[in-house]
């Protein structure tokens, strides 16, 4: 299962999750086998159903539908025209199409998933329903693909939670190919320094609105992904070195030849994946233990978003792999740092892509053993035949040849013999307060021990008032606590980074503690986030008192408060702030959600089954699930409603 050059550590970790995912990943493979050996799903239908199948169909696309011969690919997108990332989908059906076409299959577009941004709801009500959209992209995939038409599938998004809800959904039809087809990022606009250095300067009242508009307008103004690396692009990073995009294919701007080719050789791909071609390769069987150790390697090389902590997790458990933030924690030890992307630098990703990206990142990665070479790809290949080369266009005609053997750029991208740090971006923090994460690639060194005081606060505008008010001006601890995701559905909490900021600099000891979520654009301030248990479950977080001393140590990985844990556990558990709303901007609607999910370091799910029962949860959760009533405390495992997806 790996390679013999594999690196002691990464081959460990990838045997510790495969031990312990071994009854729950067997019985998935089951599943999806068993789907298999049904053969094209369609052919079993019933004349009337087949009948509503293709009735909107062309002519010649008709006679092709009533029988099994062609492979049928389903389109899933996350077309909008509002959000940049996804407004360039919107051409992208008809090329697919003709694309299958030619590589002797059809296509139908089977659904549209939903797709919100994050940078608009930061610090809105909308913010609350941001992390659940996941669940709802995931069982929306799902409704997708459950009309037994289909052989394969193209799914179209690249944001936050949309690409994880994808992945989640396909694994439920595990047993069909699946390429994801990225759309790049906007090409680049204000550099990311100035922007930083514009909204710092807005929190300290020193430029207007109209300022900062203008040099917002400045940074996101086309279509595409935006250009700093956050969620969005560390999913394009991530899935392509899991093996679910064509090589090369993250990185390339919209509305260009490249684009359009790379699209249009997804489309011949993914047919020839099919049952009905000479290469079958289901999505369940490409993302093995492997896939999902390569992922968490590139994700930490590269400095990515502290979000997939949860996304990895929660995708992992959908192929019934028992995945944990130990494994992330262990590999970021041995994992060098090889590229600096804002936050963690001035680059952008355009930045990273022509210093020598995806395929130099993975040559280096693979040479030092701490990729598995022969993990399968949707490419026809390894990962090590295929990820070393980068897309490029010969007379027209799409062709890869091999990636740069040094980096372009050493301020942006550099090999494993010259890292920019020896180990991940990310660390796991643990102590009386339970598990966090903190990503720490754009956090200086003298920042990351922090001894200080606690400030405790319910939400984001507590917090702000007190900084305008002027009342958080020394060493100070920042608690925000009842944004984990049975509270009110773990918002992002971006939005205190500006002022936490305009603190450390004038040379203040701060950092921030929350059971809330963080930006992948976190930054330069040391954030305890995802911090479990939360204070919904009963968490020591929610008995924090101000004035409090806490202790967050980002180098040994320990967070404490400084409180004797007799007299910890005496105090009351703070209740919810009065004015925290479960109403209002659709968030009633997602009640059942709130009451069904796990813990952030379980995936933040409302689906814990997947065959990963009771037997494989650390902390001794209930066997509820998504309709369940006991559901367990934050330390609950994958717990299972019935064993199956």
């Amino acid at each position: 299962m790996t390679d013999t050059r594999l690196h002691a550590t990464v081959a460990d970790v990838t045997r510790r999750i495969a031990d312990r995912s071994a009854a729950s990943r067997a019985d998935y493979l089951t599943r999806i086998r068993e789907a298999a050996a049904q053969g094209p799903t369609r052919g079993g239908l019933a004349c009337s159903n087949l009948a509503h199948g293709f009735a909107a169909a062309e002519p010649g696309a008709k006679d092709l539908l009533r029988g099994t011969l062609k492979p049928n690919i389903a389109i899933v997108s996350a077309y909008n025209d509002m959000l940049s990332a996804h407004k360039p989908f919107e051409t992208f059906p008809r090329q697919l199409k003709q694309a299958v076409i030619e590589a002797g299959g059809i296509a139908q577009f089977a659904g549209g998933v939903p797709a919100m941004c994050d940078g608009i709801t930061q610090g809105r009500a909308g913010m609350e329903l941001s992390l659940f959209s996941r669940e709802v992209i995931a069982m929306a995939t799902a409704i997708a693909l459950s009309h037994d038409m289909f052989d394969g599938a193209l799914l179209l998004g690249v944001c936050d939670k949309i690409v994880p809800g994808l992945v989640i959904g396909a694994l439920s039809f595990g047993h069909l190919p699946a390429i994801l087809v990225p759309a790049g990022p906007m090409t680049s606009g204000l550099p990311n320094a100035e922007k930083s250095r514009v909204r710092q300067a807005f929190a300290e009242g020193k430029v207007g609105r109209d300022e900062l508009l203008d040099a917002e307008a400045a940074s996101y103004h086309s279509e595409g992904t935006c250009t700093f690396y956050g969620t969005a692009n560390s999913n394009q990073l991530v899935v392509e070195v899991m093996g679910l995009h064509l090589p090369g294919a993250s990185f390339v701007n919209p509305n260009t030849p490249l684009r359009d080719a790379l699209t249009e050789a997804a489309g011949r791909q993914v047919t020839g994946l099919t049952a009905l071609g000479d290469d079958y390769t289901p999505i369940g069987e490409v993302l093995d233990e492997r896939a999902f150790v390569n992922g968490i390697v590139a994700l930490l090389a590269s400095g990515g978003s502290a979000n997939h902590t949860l996304h990895l997790v929660a995708m992992a458990a959908a192929a019934g792999i028992d995945l944990r933030w130990e494994d992330f924690s262990a590999l970021s030890a041995v994992t060098p740092s090889l590229a600096t992307i804002y936050p963690n630098g001035s680059a952008d990703i355009n930045h990273f892509h022509a210093a020598g990206g995806m395929a130099f990142l993975v040559g280096e990665l693979l040479d030092a053993g701490l990729l598995h070479a022969d993990a399968r790809t949707v490419a026809g290949g390894s990962l090590a035949e295929r990820y070393r080369e980068e897309p490029a266009l010969d007379d027209g005609a799409l062709t890869w040849r091999p990636g740069p053997a040094d980096s372009l750029d050493k301020s942006v991208l550099r090999g494993v013999a010259d890292p920019f740090a020896p180990d991940g971006g990310l660390r796991m923090l643990t102590g009386n307060l339970g598990n966090a994460v903190i990503k720490v690639s754009a956090i200086k060194p003298e920042h990351r021990v922090v001894r200080a005081p606690a400030r405790v606060f319910a939400d984001q505008a507590e917090f702000l008032a007190a900084f305008q008010n002027g009342e958080l001006n020394t060493d100070v601890v920042a608690v925000v606590r009842h944004q984990g995701p049975q509270a009110n559905g773990m918002p992002e909490l971006h939005k205190l980074i500006p002022a936490l900021g305009v603190l450390q600099d004038a040379g203040h000891a701060v950092a921030l503690i929350t059971d809330g979520r963080m930006s992948g654009a976190s930054g330069k301030i040391p954030a305890a986030i995802h911090l479990t248990p939360e204070a919904a479950t009963d968490g020591p977080i929610a008995r924090i008192e101000d004035g409090d001393v806490i202790e967050l140590n980002a180098d040994d990985g320990a967070l404490r408060v400084l409180v004797d844990d007799a007299e910890l556990a005496a105090r009351p558990a703070a209740a919810p702030s009065a004015s925290a709303r479960t109403t209002g901007t659709g968030r009633e609607l997602f009640a059942p959600l709130r009451a069904a999910v796990g813990a952030a370091d379980r995936g933040a799910t409302v689906f814990r089954g997947y065959g990963l029962g009771v037997g494989t949860d650390p902390g001794g959760g209930s066997d509820a699930g998504i309709a369940g009533a006991g559901m367990g405390t934050a330390s609950s495992g994958l717990t299972s409603a019935g064993g199956t997806a």
